[in-house]
């Protein structure tokens, strides 16, 4: 019977400290969100299918809109070069607006050479990188998120 009291009393004392707790809080307005630092996201591009391609505009287009502060790059190798060439891309504006906004595209040069793809055959807001793949993989170490991009 002791037992049961005291356990009757300690739960009636836990409840009345939390109950002041959150009339504390609410005195005091909302509750302090935690700031987490910006995401980091890295997008792979593999594939030459113009849709997979709009269909990545309109991703980093709702990322920006709702976390504009997102770093986010976008590595093309093999038939995704095709994006990234000035000849071929049907997303050329959009390429220059988001990297513009600060979106950083990339082409990897394994896959240029390997597709007799020159620099001057790519957009001249992309950058390049020696290895896609390697590059992908260094970026996740460093603590970025990896989206494969195409369906």
């Amino acid at each position: 019977m002791k037992k049961i009291l005291f356990l009757v009393a300690l739960s009636l004392m836990a409840a009345s400290t939390f109950a002041q707790s959150e009339k504390k809080q609410s005195k005091k307005g909302k509750k302090t969100e935690q700031r987490l630092e910006p995401l980091k996201i890295i997008f792979q591009l593999t594939t030459n299918d113009s849709l997979s391609h709009k269909a990545l505009m309109k991703q980093l287009g709702n990322i920006t809109s709702v976390e504009p502060e997102t770093k986010i790059e976008v590595v093309c190798h093999g038939p995704g070069l095709d994006m990234l060439r000035s000849d071929k891309s049907i997303v050329t504006k959009k390429i220059n607006e988001f990297a513009s906004k600060g979106v950083v595209f990339s082409a990897c040069e394994f896959s240029m050479k390997e597709r007799n793809v020159t620099a001057a055959e790519i957009i001249p807001s992309v950058g390049f990188v020696k290895a896609g793949i390697i590059h992908i993989v260094r970026q996740q170490q460093a603590g970025w998120f990896y989206i494969k991009s195409g369906f």
